[in-house]
């Protein structure tokens, strides 16, 4: 099968799926945990400032996560459970380490 034609039928199966045609396609649900955005930030010992910039959002985004407004989802939720594991990993990658 060429490249095309497995990103055709690829695009098939997501179609069919979108309208509710779940035959012959393979769903993969990942469960995230829920992240307390606060403690993950205090773990690491940086100012509000600094942890956004160093996991490359906004300090709002930040303001919004920590006090409840609204909640990271995707991967930055999956980079604040990294964090939350290993608070120095951003740091650490960002240094070369």
């Amino acid at each position: 099968m060429s490249a095309f034609e497995s990103v055709t039928k690829g695009l098939d199966e997501a179609l069919a799926f979108a309208n509710g045609d779940a035959v012959g396609t393979k769903v993969h649900e990942v469960e995230l945990p829920s992240v307390d955005v606060a403690g993950v930030r205090q773990q690491t010992g940086l100012s509000q400032a600094e942890f956004a910039k160093s996991i490359g959002v906004a300090k709002g985004t930040l303001l919004n996560w920590e006090h409840g407004r609204r909640r990271p989802t995707g991967p930055a939720q999956v980079l604040l459970a990294l964090i939350a594991k290993k608070p120095s990993v951003v740091q650490d990658l960002l240094r070369g380490a």
